[in-house]
C-alpha cells in the first residue's frame, strides 16, 4: 500500500488534471432523474444515455410518473440502451420504491439508498455525491478499479474491498473528487487497452501495475 507522501503527491497532480471533475451524465433535473441516468449507464456509455434521456424526461418528469409507467412504452424510449427491456423494469420498481417508502424523493443515507432495487453501492456512492452533495464512500467502477490497481493502492479486484482499500488511504475530504478524477483518468487517458502513458499527469509516479 502506498505511503502518505505519494498520496499527497498524486492527489496534487489530479487536482492540476482535473479541476472541477463532473459527471458526463446530462439533461437530468433532479436526484431522482440522476439516479434513472445511472441505472441505464450500467454496461452503456454516458454519450449514448444521454441521447435517450433528453426525451424520456420530457415524458417522465417525477418518480410517480415512472412508477406508473407502462414498462413497454417506456423502452421505447430507452431502446438504444444495452438491455433496455431488464432497465425500463428497474427502472419502473425502482421508483415504485422510491414512491412507496421515501415519499417520492431520494434519501441521502447510503445503507436506505441500496434498498431500492437495482441501486448497489456504486450507484448510491454516485447519486450521492453529484446530487446530494455527501460522501459516504467511494465510486468504484471499472475505471477507478483498474487505474487503482495499476498505481498499487489496492490489492484487490473486487469493489467492495477496492473500496474498503481506498477509504483507508485517501483522506475522506477527497473521496468525491478522487472517485470523478479517476473515473474521467481512466476513460480517456488510462484505458483498459492501450493506456496513454505518454501524456499521462502520473506517468512519472505510477508503477504501472499490470492489470
Amino acid at each position: 500500500m502506498k505511503n502518505e507522501k505519494f498520496i499527497k503527491t498524486l492527489l496534487e497532480l489530479l487536482h492540476k488534471e482535473y479541476t472541477n471533475p463532473k459527471t458526463e451524465l446530462e439533461n437530468w433535473n433532479s436526484p431522482e432523474q440522476f439516479m434513472i441516468a445511472v441505472i441505464l449507464s450500467a454496461q452503456a456509455t454516458d454519450k449514448g444515455v444521454n441521447k435517450v434521456t433528453k426525451a424520456l424526461f420530457d415524458k417522465y418528469k417525477t418518480p410517480k410518473d415512472f412508477a406508473q409507467a407502462n414498462v413497454e412504452e417506456l423502452a421505447n424510449y430507452i431502446k438504444s440502451i444495452n438491455y433496455y427491456k431488464t432497465k425500463a423494469k428497474r427502472i419502473i420498481d425502482a421508483n415504485k420504491y422510491i414512491v412507496e417508502n421515501f415519499n417520492g424523493k431520494l434519501p441521502s443515507d447510503i445503507e436506505k439508498l441500496i434498498k431500492i432495487p437495482g441501486i448497489g453501492r456504486k450507484s448510491a456512492n454516485v447519486i450521492l455525491q453529484e446530487t446530494l452533495e455527501t460522501t459516504q464512500g467511494i465510486v468504484v467502477d471499472t475505471h477507478v478499479k483498474r487505474v487503482s490497481y495499476r498505481l498499487g493502492l489496492t490489492k484487490n479486484t473486487d469493489p467492495k474491498k477496492v473500496e474498503a482499500d481506498l477509504m483507508k488511504i485517501i483522506p475522506k475530504k477527497e473521496w468525491s473528487f478522487y472517485s470523478s478524477a479517476i473515473v474521467l483518468h481512466g476513460r480517456y487517458v488510462c484505458k483498459a487497452k492501450n493506456p496513454d502513458c505518454a501524456n499521462c499527469v502520473l506517468n512519472k509516479i505510477c508503477p504501472k501495475i499490470e492489470y
